[in-house]
């Protein structure tokens, strides 16, 4: 099995606590995601590892609404079909990570060329929103130096394939620079040394990443809040798919910040990566990865869907996000990369709902 598959599982607590607003998050007293009338055009998404993958497919297919994206150690859109000859799954542990790796035959990096190619063929058959909608958009790309999980040539095939869909490379950020494992990166001292990768995959490398990522997309923000004056809200997301093979938990959770309640909100998904939902670090990712206290000055709701682990049918053993197929039974006709996916379909749903009113 790839390694990037054999990821070693902290223990799980029976209890999930909140670090940030320092309360219990009650798993059980889950409600429904309310509808908060955020603004339907300053949604934004982002994600480390196979949340990455995720961010790349969800920002393709449903681009229309969209202002940007923060792909955090992935590729790109469709990677595991980047070699027509070998199955998706193949393609997602070798090309879309490590492809050299082993004592097996280097299986070699994503074409972007091609990728985007296959995405213009979509397109045209409706399967995707419409390219020229990330003309106009902001990308914010990180390839850590010390990731041997996803390796730099897949990072770059990434900008290899949004410029050859004609987008600019100044409305990029692709920074290559730090000496980070496989992880989301944050300036907590108490988070794991730099450069190692380990659960729960959050790296103290001095630099406030989630910052990073909304500034790149929503431009000149105000600092982050030391105290946050939010709620986190835990809501039931089985409303939103209804698939046994949507490998998605009971429940997703939503930071809102106090000034939503009074004005409209940009909208911005977090899509956590492999061994990082909150069945397997409680709320680590949700609290700690430094999205909610930039949300909260500057008037952003973030949403958490969360993935979950399925040994067998379908075959996600490590509760990463789908970029090979699994939510298709890993059987063509495949649709994971497709605006018919099911998880994608989920996500765009809960999206849905925070930016309609209840009028």
């Amino acid at each position: 099995m790839n390694r990037a598959l054999r990821i070693v599982i902290c223990c799980v607590s029976l209890f999930y606590l909140n670090g940030a607003l320092g309360t219990e998050v009650d798993m059980e007293s889950r409600s429904h995601l309310p509808t908060l009338n955020a603004l339907t055009n300053q949604t934004s998404i982002s994600g480390l590892s196979s949340g990455a993958f995720m961010t790349a497919q969800f920002h393709i297919a449903y681009s229309e609404n969209l202002v940007g994206a923060g792909i955090v150690a992935g590729g790109p859109w469709s990677c595991a079909f980047t070699n027509p000859l070998l199955a998706p799954l193949v393609n997602a542990t070798t090309s879309c990570m490590n492809p050299c790796q082993g004592n097996a035959p280097c299986a070699g990096f994503p074409d972007g060329n091609y990728l985007a190619q296959l995405a213009r063929e979509h397109e045209a058959d409706g399967d995707i929103d419409a390219l020229s909608n990330i003309l106009d958009d902001k990308l914010y790309i990180f390839s850590g130096q010390a990731d041997e999980t996803v390796k730099k040539g897949v990072v770059d095939s990434l900008v290899s394939f949004y410029t050859a869909l004609g987008m600019n490379t100044q409305q990029m950020y692709y920074n290559a620079s730090v000496d980070a494992g496989h992880a989301f990166i944050t300036a907590n001292p108490s988070d794991t040394e730099c450069d190692l990768t380990q659960s729960p995959y959050l790296n103290d490398c001095d630099i406030y990443q989630a910052q990073r990522i909304l500034a790149q997309i929503y431009g000149e923000l105000e600092p982050p809040s030391s105290e946050l004056s939010g709620e986190l809200l835990v809501f039931d997301q089985t409303e939103f798919f209804d698939s046994s093979l949507a490998s998605m938990d009971e429940v997703a959770f939503a930071y809102v910040p106090s000034s939503c309640s009074t004005e409209q909100c940009k909208v911005h998904v977090a899509v956590h990566g492999c061994a990082q939902g909150v069945e397997e670090i409680g709320t680590e990712f949700v609290t700690d990865a430094g999205y909610n206290e930039v949300a909260d000055s500057n008037g952003i709701i973030v949403l958490y869907p969360q993935a979950i682990k399925s040994p067998l049918v379908p075959y996600n053993p490590q509760g990463c996000w789908d970029f090979w197929g699994y939510t298709d039974n890993s059987l063509p006709p495949f649709n994971f990369y497709k605006k018919t996916s099911i998880q994608m379909t989920a996500i765009k749903s809960m999206i849905d709902r925070i930016t309609s009113s209840s009028e």
